[in-house]
């Protein structure tokens, strides 16, 4: 009996972590303890252990008379809603979280399950970095970790939450999962500190402008997701789970559906303006288009020219991109490159289909674009759309110019299913810059160019300017009244459910990056 009684206090005192005070200090920050976290995201009582006991071997720099309880880092599995996922959630109560060799032996342990049994892997960064006494055997850690994410890639989805600093090496593990979590005024993410910068470029920046969840969520496009509070975050991510399947060889689950399969939207048959240039919110159309409620947004604040987000159509998970009038005109330019391209194959990753809508005028013009590589970064929209295998159904609802109409998946790059809006212009470019170039000679030697010009103009438009040249050649597949659009894309969907389709044998392509 005392062997029991000294097993359960020995797991008692680990479970306190660095101890009463520095959990106190973690509350005053607003931030919860480790063990907290993991508790409010997993089903009540769900939550099993797994490397309880481990401890560092470092030996060094008096390390040998540290006691560091849980090794810096709380680990095991669990269920969201019933299914299984794995949890690791570093404990800065213990030693600031700092990762040394045994701690991250006990993140690899539950990364290896996750991929054996095939369910999600959720990480919660809470870390002062490398443990510096560790030296070398810190960064092996970080290593073996770097390299599980990478081949847990697209075989389970991976969630990295920032619920603390996350600092240097460290910050690469998340950039190498599929969806980023941070938290407002608690959350850090860089590769170097602003004192670090002070002192090598004479920049002096705070640490929330420098890596805050601001910064990450509206400039550098690193995190996909911000929250006000941890447990909102926590939220997210139980809201995130359930858009996903388990693993690339499932479906995402199917959710009951209250939203009628056949509703027809009169809303959307006045919804474009008739000026062409007026801009709209695209939001209302995805909101009228997918199950009532379901749209969930990710990265809802970098580069708002594109929407990406999941949805539900007939209770089943969807990929949803679509150009955004109100920003950029809705243009494509580097960072809406990126960021579709990501979602995309995120998406074909996990068998989750996509709806394209769209509205595009173009890439956006400019050196700054240029001179940053517009080129490489659309071309990887372009190769994302023809790599995915997924159920892919196209929804053009007005502008549809040139290289951007092929970018948003057209159907020479795998769409499944066309549909064009009678509002649609399917052309090489619009109609006062194509009139301008194929009427030139006409143009100028008119009595009155500027009515000539009107002319060639309204000539084009009523030539090329709208969606039936496009669907005389195949291309869309059939021009339907907007307000039916949500039964004809659901019906679409359910035609292409059991849709088998592989690319080529190879070790992979060579995505431009």
């Amino acid at each position: 009996m005392s062997k029991i009684n000294e097993l359960v206090a020995e797991k008692k005192k680990i479970e306190k972590g660095g101890g009463e005070a520095r959990i106190e200090k973690q509350h005053k920050k607003g931030k919860m303890f480790a063990r907290e976290r993991i508790e409010y995201l997993l089903d009540e009582g769900s939550f099993v252990e797994v490397g309880v006991f481990v401890s560092h071997r470092c030996s060094n720099f008096g390390m040998e008379k540290v006691e560091i309880p849980d090794e810096g880092v709380v680990t095991g599995y669990g269920t969201v809603d019933g299914r299984l996922v794995y949890v690791y959630a570093q404990d800065f109560t213990s030693t600031g979280g700092a990762l040394g060799e045994m701690h991250a032996k006990k993140i690899c342990n539950i990364m290896d399950l996750a991929i054996k049994t095939g369910a999600p892997v959720i990480g919660m960064n809470d870390s002062g970095g490398a443990r510096i006494q560790e030296g070398v055997d810190a960064l092996a850690g970080y290593g073996s970790i770097f390299y599980r994410n990478t081949k847990a890639s697209g075989v389970v989805p991976q969630i990295s939450m920032i619920m603390g600093p996350c600092a240097g090496g460290a910050v690469y593990s998340p950039a190498l999962t599929d969806f980023i979590f941070m938290v407002d005024n608690t959350s850090q993410m860089f590769i170097t500190g602003p004192q670090v910068l002070k002192t090598v470029t004479g920049e002096q920046v705070t640490v929330e402008e420098l890596g805050g969840a601001g910064a990450h969520n509206t400039k550098s496009g690193v995190a996909h997701f911000e929250a006000p509070d941890e447990k909102t975050s926590l939220d997210q991510v139980k809201k995130l789970l359930s858009y996903l399947p388990s693993n690339n060889m499932e479906s995402a689950p199917e959710v009951e559906m209250e939203d009628d399969l056949n509703r027809t939207i009169p809303d959307l048959d006045t919804i474009i303006p008739d000026n062409p240039n007026k801009p709209y919110d695209m939001k209302e159309i995805i909101n009228r288009v997918i199950d009532n409620g379901s749209f969930f947004e990710v990265q809802e604040k970098f580069a708002q020219n594109i929407i990406t987000g999941f949805g539900r159509i007939n209770g089943r998970s969807i990929g949803i991109i679509a150009n955004q009038p109100k920003m950029l005109a809705g243009c494509l330019d580097i960072n809406a490159s990126d960021k579709s391209a990501r979602f995309i194959r995120t998406c074909d990753a996990f068998n989750i289909p996509l709806l394209n809508i769209v509205d595009v005028p173009g890439f956006l013009p400019g050196t700054n674009q240029e001179y940053g590589g517009i080129i490489r970064h659309g071309a990887k929209m372009l190769y994302a759309y023809s790599e995915a295998t997924v159920p892919k159904v196209t929804l053009i609802v007005r502008k549809a110019y040139g290289g951007s109409y092929l970018a948003m998946c057209s159907k020479d790059l795998g769409a499944d299913i066309v549909y064009a809006w009678p509002s649609a212009q399917i052309a090489v470019m619009g109609p006062d810059g194509a009139a301008n170039i194929v009427f030139k000679k006409q143009i100028k030697a008119a009595q009155d160019p500027e009515a000539e010009r009107r002319a060639r103009v309204q000539e084009y438009k009523d030539d090329f300017a709208n969606p039936y040249m496009a669907a005389k050649r195949g291309y869309v597949d059939d021009v339907i009244v907007p307000s039916e659009s949500r039964q004809r894309v659901a019906v679409a969907f359910e035609m292409l459910k059991d849709k088998r389709e592989s690319n080529h044998p190879r070790k992979h392509g060579n995505i431009p990056v």
